[in-house]
This record gives C-alpha cells, sequence and structure tokens, in this order.
C-alpha cells in the first residue's frame, strides 16, 4: 500500500500528511512523526482540535508513529483519546499501525512499541491482522481500583448493571454481562460509570451479552471519547472476562457495532486481538488546526 508520506508532494501542497484509517468503524487520524517532528509536540488542546468532527479532520482517537525506542520495536505508537487527552493502548489503532509499518518494510510481522510494552504483530493472506495485546492484568492495583476487592465481581452498580468484571488490557475496563446488550443505555450510564469513585483512572465500560457458543455481543462507552463501534482493548478485557467467568472458552468471537473480532487468551495470559484494517482517506492538514496561521 502506497502511503501518503512514501509519495511525493505535489506542487503547491502544504501542511501536514495523514492516513485516515480505522478498525471496524472505531477510526484514527494518523501521523508519522518520524517524517514530521512538528507532531511529536502536541498539546491535549490541538489533538482534540483535530479530533473534532465537526471543526477537525474527526477521530476516536489520534495516532502519532514515532521513532522506535527500544532496539527491538520497529516503531513506537503514541495514543491520545478525541478529548485530547494520552493513553496507554488501543488495539484496533495497534493493528492499524502494524499494517503500516509491516507495509512500509515489506514483512508480514512488526513489533509495535507503546508506553505500556511492545506490541507483536503479524498479517495473514486474509487481510487480518493479529496482534499479541500483552498480558493481561487481574489485580485490583493493576485495574486500578480504588478498593481491594475480587475483580470477578467487582461490587459495583448502575441501573441495570451490576457484578462487573475488571480487566486491565495496558488500559483499566469494566465488564458487565446482561442478558440482552441492546437494551442498555450505554450512553447515559457510560459517563458515570467511566468516573465511578472505584475506577481512580476512570475506566472503559463495556456491556455484553452471551449470543452463542464462545460468541459475545458487546458494546463500549470508552474512556475520553464516548460509545464508539469497536474498541480492541476492550473486546479483549471482555474476552477475558467471559472466560473467568465460565462463560465461553479461552477463544472467542467478540461481535461490536462495526463487525467481529476474534479473541484468544492464552495460558501465559497474553491475548491475541485478530481482526480487519482499513484506509479511509489521506489528506495534508492545514497549519490552522495546529494553533499556527
Amino acid at each position: 500500500m502506497d502511503w501518503l508520506w512514501k509519495q511525493d508532494y505535489k506542487a503547491g501542497m502544504n501542511g501536514i500528511p495523514f492516513v485516515k484509517m480505522h478498525g471496524l468503524g472505531n477510526d484514527f487520524v494518523v501521523f508519522d512523526g518520524r517524517r514530521d517532528p512538528a507532531v511529536l509536540d502536541l498539546d491535549d488542546e490541538t489533538a482534540a482540535r483535530i479530533a473534532d468532527r465537526k471543526t477537525g479532520v474527526g477521530c476516536d482517537q489520534l495516532i502519532v508513529i514515532e521513532p522506535a525506542r527500544d532496539d527491538m520495536a520497529d516503531a513506537f505508537m503514541r495514543i491520545r483519546n478525541n478529548d485530547g487527552g494520552e493513553v496507554e493502548a488501543c488495539g484496533n489503532a495497534a493493528r492499524c499501525v502494524a499494517s503500516i509499518v509491516m507495509g512500509e518494510l515489506g514483512r508480514n510481522d512488526a513489533i509495535i512499541e507503546t508506553v505500556v510494552g511492545l506490541l507483536d504483530a503479524n498479517a495473514s493472506t486474509n487481510g487480518l491482522v493479529t496482534v499479541d495485546m500483552g498480558q493481561v492484568k487481574l489485580d485490583w492495583r493493576d485495574i486500578p481500583l480504588a478498593e481491594a476487592v475480587d475483580t470477578n465481581h467487582i461490587p459495583l452498580s448502575l441501573g441495570p448493571l451490576s457484578d462487573a468484571v475488571g480487566v486491565n488490557v495496558g488500559n483499566p475496563h469494566a465488564v458487565f454481562f446482561v442478558e440482552d446488550a441492546e437494551a442498555i443505555d450505554i450512553e447515559k450510564l457510560g459517563p458515570v460509570l467511566e468516573h465511578h469513585e472505584m475506577f481512580p483512572e476512570r475506566a472503559n465500560i463495556e456491556v455484553c451479552s452471551i449470543v452463542g457458543e464462545n460468541q459475545i455481543r458487546m458494546r463500549v462507552w470508552e474512556r475520553g471519547v464516548g460509545v464508539t463501534r469497536a474498541c480492541g482493548t476492550g473486546a479483549c478485557a471482555v474476552g477475558v472476562a467471559a472466560a473467568r467467568r465460565g462463560l465461553t472458552g479461552r477463544k472467542t468471537e467478540i461481535i461490536l457495532d462495526g463487525g467481529k473480532l476474534t479473541i484468544e487468551w492464552l495460558p501465559d495470559d497474553h491475548v491475541l486481538m485478530t481482526g480487519p484494517v482499513a484506509t479511509s482517506f489521506q489528506g495534508f492538514l492545514h497549519s490552522s488546526l495546529l494553533g499556527q496561521h
């Protein structure tokens, strides 16, 4: 695939190139900080301005590919939510960035570095990308939670939601199992639970229901973003939570608003996430969105 920053600039074209990508509708504005150092120093306000869907480019997360710090990695991925704040992990973005880096290297594998560690990625012949999201953390201190509780049964309830499962997949998640995920008003309940005192670093909120053997319907309220069509780390958290509860096996199909992800919780606690990536369009960011005139 020919990426924008690999192409020659046309006469008169200016601004910073970006690629708009998505994984199952979870969409990203991706910059290459290796080529354009100006994007390495984005502050929260500028990132939020770019992510705004009415006055900016629009995205769930803004991604900057940077030079790797670790000698084993091929590139570093920095992630900012729609509100501009930096976060630790994003599974769908990891697949998108891995596909870019693999395309550049002419390989079917890549190692993507994040603030919480290295992610191994592999491309398959059917266009899907698998990322090892690392080891999940299940201790209350690692979620983190505000007090010592059983993370398989967090004593938390709001309306029809109760008895959450806590999972950290590089970021904190609270998973609620319900009879019918479609019936839950996640736009109303999500922001309240995200900011609940139980979660000192806030939390991503998933509501899900078992719809078949090893099949789970999931809806998500993402921390700092809101309702999204897909969340890769959320899907990993749901797969782990369902297996912990004995509701499924360790390999599950997660059905999100934007499509399906395959999640496998390995015996060593690593979680593999497999799904598609797509490019929507490429463009140049106008200097006004960087606060330049």
